[in-house]
């Protein structure tokens, strides 16, 4: 990882296009989902408004993630619980035709979200799914918290069948470009990327073959990445990796909710 790690989602310059905003989890049990996320990472959670089935996790009583049941029809197709982000851009509809033209598909079509925005459901060459959003400009904006501050995002990784070819494709998308690679010895190369050229805010590889499918994860900050492993484990939750030391003295840990979502944590306190 980088030597620190960004949150520019955060920033004054959210609105860019290229920039992930979002970030929701689609499960299937979200009350148990919601009392092992506040547990483990220390959100808040509140209804959104307007009375939609959707619930807001907090930080510092600002909104950073979401989270929803996840829908029939993407159960029939084979969807499981988990985190997708969504990447703001300039125009939801002019991206998702730019996706199909790179190799990409889009999983559903452009479409409006009432006083919040327009999203599409996409997915790069490889298969790993994401989200285009615009904000309709509707909704307040809070100041938001300090980097680093547990509950936000700070680190965005992708696993794909061939990262070259991935990043060429969210290159091409979003503006995205490289920063220094890491080699990782048998895995190969750990790629950092920024947005246009600023600090790095995330990394892609190539995948083990025993893994699937292409894949983004997350990482939430937390206070301790010790007591938060701790954490997991009581409240139902699988560690598959960590605690583990990254560049930057940062350390990690990767594991499974207890309805099955993959998700990271990042801390720099042991």
């Amino acid at each position: 990882m980088a030597d620190n790690i960004a949150t520019d989602e955060h920033s004054a310059t959210q609105t860019k296009h290229g920039i992930f905003v979002w970030y929701e989890l689609m499960t299937s049990d979200t009350k148990a989902a919601e009392v092992f996320y506040r547990n483990v990472i220390g959100w808040g959670a509140q209804a959104a408004p307007g009375g939609m089935p959707y619930t807001l996790f907090m930080t510092h009583q600002i909104p950073v993630a979401g989270m929803m049941t996840l829908p029939p029809e993407a159960r029939d197709q084979g969807a499981r619980p988990g985190w997708i982000g969504y990447i703001n851009v300039d125009d939801v509809d002019v991206s998702a035709t730019r996706v199909v033209a790179l190799g990409g598909k889009i999983l559903r079509k452009p479409d409006d979200i009432p006083t919040v925005g327009r999203f599409a459901v996409a997915a790069d060459p490889q298969g790993a799914v994401f989200v285009l959003f615009k904000s309709s400009g509707e909704m307040p904006r809070s100041e938001p918290p300090p980097p680093c501050t547990p509950g936000l995002v700070g680190w965005h990784e992708l696993q794909s069948s061939a990262w070259e070819e991935a990043f060429t494709f969210y290159s091409a998308l979003f503006g995205w470009t490289k920063d220094q690679p890491m080699d990782i010895g048998a895995m190969g190369i750990y790629q950092l990327f920024s947005y246009n050229g600023g600090q790095a805010i995330g990394a892609m590889m190539t995948k083990p073959t025993e893994i699937p499918l292409p894949f983004w994860t997350y990482y939430f900050y937390v206070d301790s990445i010790e007591a938060a492993i701790g954490r997991i484990k009581e409240n139902g939750g699988t560690l598959t990796h960590g605690p583990h030391q990254v560049p930057g003295d940062q350390w990690i840990a990767l594991g499974f909710d207890p309805q099955g979502a993959l998700f990271a944590l990042v801390s720099p306190n042991t």
